[in-house]
């Protein structure tokens, strides 16, 4: 094990990761360069910490399939960390056993929040919202920043409706969020997660005296210490929102940025499924990866990663393979997706808000460019600001005219 380590060490020419890209909406090359010639390959972190990146669409399937991959680690004392991120920067502080009760656990309990028919109810309140929110924007005209307009607010009204969280309380707990996805300062970022979790549980405990049809109540009837109620519904709220606004924000960018995409979802809305589907996999706002460990040795795409490993799971790189995706690269809301896309993660690590995120981007991009058809960017999109410091990424924001 010692020579391990030191060989992982001395690895002074690696890759270092974040990869530089040439604009918002492009993915850096790096990612299609290891790949074509690794895979699964090592690379220096943010942080200067060695760990191996997964860039391989079947690679990345098997990553996440694997059980002995998880998000915590049996050697605390060496563990890689990611990036200064208090959410997916390093191993969480639990033993492998109580990570898989809570994992399983966690899906036990928000599996009825997001069930098919619970979505279904909510999708024409969705639409409510959509409408309303292009009303104000017609009322206002151009120009507008979008991402104020539009894929901003709509994800957190949607978010307090299904939750129960008061819509008044929106500016507070969006400003947390933002705290909370900061990657330049750790300690404030675990400062600002642990109000959110005070203000969450506060809400989850006045449930049990007044419930009502929402999640948080729901969350109120099980039995689990108050410490976890926090920290569930903590990150409910924001992953609940967060990562919903930057896949709004970078449908938009790609469908402007594509004009006979646009023009063709304007002229056929039955393409609007496809087009939710191709944003999914194609969208790259964050710039992160997801972590995972080794909890003992584990052979990835013909690899072997040794106990203990930092391993990177890159889908945005996986979705762009060219040995799952005819041109991967293109953008193209038509394509007929026999493969499935990592957009939303895969396997028993699937993401439990996927629905929500189909309801409230099917009820955006079938709704916009049919009341702007004429919408374009009002600057070039490789001008547009990065949000470097973010863990979600994103751009700061979308001028837009029509």
């Amino acid at each position: 094990m010692a020579d391990h380590i030191n060989d992982l060490a001395d690895s002074a020419d690696l890759p270092e990761l974040p990869f530089e890209r040439t604009n918002p909406i492009e993915l850096p090359q790096m990612y299609n360069t290891l790949r074509a010639r690794e895979p699964v390959t090592r690379v220096r972190t943010q942080v200067g910490d060695v760990a191996w990146l997964i860039t391989g669409y079947e690679e990345a399937r098997e990553a996440f399939a694997d059980r002995r991959l998880g998000r915590s680690t049996p050697v605390p004392e060496r563990a890689a960390r990611i990036s200064n991120s208090v959410l997916l920067g390093g191993p969480r502080d639990e033993s492998i056993e109580v990570e898989k009760a809570k994992h399983e656990r966690m899906r036990r309990i928000f599996a009825p929040a997001f069930s098919a028919r619970r979505m279904r109810a909510l999708a024409p309140r969705v639409q409510e919202f959509v409408d309303g929110l292009l009303d104000t924007m017609a009322e206002l005209g151009p120009p507008a920043d979008l991402r104020e307009r539009l894929s901003l607010p709509l994800p957190v009204l949607v978010i307090c409706e299904l939750l129960g969280v008061p819509y008044g309380d929106r500016v507070y707990f969006r400003e947390l969020a933002e705290r909370v996805a900061d990657l330049s300062d750790p300690r404030e970022a675990q400062a600002a997660m642990n109000a959110l979790g005070d203000y969450t549980r506060k809400i989850v405990i006045d449930k049990r005296a007044h419930p009502a049809e929402d999640v948080f109540s729901d969350l109120a009837k099980i039995d689990v210490p108050d410490e976890e109620v926090a920290l569930l519904s903590a990150g409910l709220l924001f992953a609940g929102h967060e990562t919903t606004i930057k896949q709004i924000d970078y449908g938009v960018l790609l469908l402007l940025s594509n004009p006979a995409q646009r023009d063709a979802l304007i002229a056929d809305p039955s393409l609007t499924d496809k087009a939710v589907e191709e944003i999914l996999r194609v969208a790259a706002p964050s710039n992160h990866g997801l972590p995972r460990y080794a909890h003992e040795d584990v052979t990835i795409g013909g690899v072997t990663i040794e106990r203990g490993d930092a391993v990177i799971i890159a889908t945005t790189a996986a979705n762009r393979d060219e040995r799952a995706f005819a041109d991967p690269d293109r953008f193209d809301i038509g394509r007929d997706l026999g493969t499935q896309h990592l957009g939303l993660g895969y396997a028993a690590h699937y993401c439990i808000g996927a629905s929500l995120a189909r309801v409230e981007m099917r009820a955006v991009f079938g709704s916009l460019f049919r009341r702007f058809p004429t919408l374009a960017l009002g600057a070039p999109v490789e001008g547009l600001t990065e949000d470097g410091n973010s863990l979600t990424g994103g751009v700061h924001r979308i001028p837009v005219t029509w």
